[in-house]
């Protein structure tokens, strides 16, 4: 059997290394990227089987990865792996293309069953995030919704909205995502704002009523 040539873009050299390692006895890594414009420029020159496409990146992330390599025509198989299990990510990459959706802490062995299943044209989920998914197309999740309201929020917006909805504290927002403790107040006054609401309470249960926590 010919060997699935797999592309890696994560902006983690360190983890990249070990999904490498890995996946080394199932598939040969023919690329590795760090962010957009090194992801569409080596997918274009090899066109691997599978990439594994990390969802938040700098530059615009695995979304805009599939954007610019569908405007230029490449055909390739996108499997998403992220730390991230909310439904806005999962939902958003299968919406652009991506054939799966698996979270980081997949074991090395079904992250290689997941490979040869997407390469083989199969859907592949973590076993929580598949329910998304079917909500979505069945309409329990207002997926247009959820978008047209995310997309007034720029990236960080949506990092820090999602921290405040699970209940975190300003000094563990600033923390967590090595800012200010003002540039979070920042943002979530930029949040409340676009999403015309007017407490953390309602953010709370805004994030909540789309499974975005």
């Amino acid at each position: 059997m010919t060997r699935l040539r797999v592309a890696i873009v994560d902006d983690h050299a360190m983890f990249r290394t070990g999904v490498r390692a890995e996946i080394a006895g199932a598939a040969d890594v023919v690329g590795e990227a760090e962010n957009v414009d090194s992801a569409v420029r080596i997918i274009s020159d090899l066109v691997p089987d599978v990439v594994l496409l990390d969802v938040h990146m700098p530059g615009g992330g695995g979304l805009e990865v599939i954007r610019q390599l569908e405007l230029r025509r490449v055909e390739t198989v996108f499997l998403a792996l992220s730390v991230s299990d909310a439904a806005e990510d999962v939902i958003g990459i299968i919406r652009a293309g991506a054939r799966g959706y698996v979270t980081k802490n997949i074991s090395g062995p079904e992250l290689v069953d997941a490979i040869v299943r997407v390469a083989s044209g199969d859907a592949v989920f973590s076993p929580r995030l598949a329910g998304f998914v079917l909500d979505a197309f069945a309409g329990t999740i207002e997926v247009a919704q959820v978008d047209e309201d995310l997309d007034r929020l720029t990236e960080r917006e949506r990092e820090v909205m999602r921290l405040i909805a699970r209940g975190y504290a300003y000094k563990e927002v600033a923390a967590d995502l090595f800012i200010s403790i003002k540039t979070v107040e920042t943002h979530v006054s930029s949040v409340l704002r676009k999403l015309q609401l007017s407490s953390r309470h309602e953010l709370t249960r805004w994030a909540n009523d789309r499974r975005l926590i």
